[in-house]
């Protein structure tokens, strides 16, 4: 299962906040994990996600849900 549908998932099924957490600390780290390609050295949170677009690995649909679920997350 990928990290966008894990963050995708309610409390009861994941963890939101450590997966938030562990994000936010080691981005391309946790996205390779999931099964993402992401290229060496690249550590700017925009610059994955750009890659992420435009290689066609994420659809805009699911990166505006992340976006809204970890919003959510962060005012707990």
């Amino acid at each position: 299962m990928s990290i966008f549908q894990q963050l995708g998932q309610t409390p009861q099924q994941g963890n939101p906040m450590q997966m938030l957490s562990q994000l936010r600390s080691n981005p391309a780290g946790m996205l390779r994990q999931a099964g993402y390609n992401i290229p060496d050295g690249m550590n700017n949170p925009q610059q994955i996600v750009n890659h992420l677009l435009n290689s066609g690995q994420v659809n805009q649909g699911r990166l505006n849900m992340v976006q809204q679920m970890a919003q959510q997350f962060g005012r707990r």
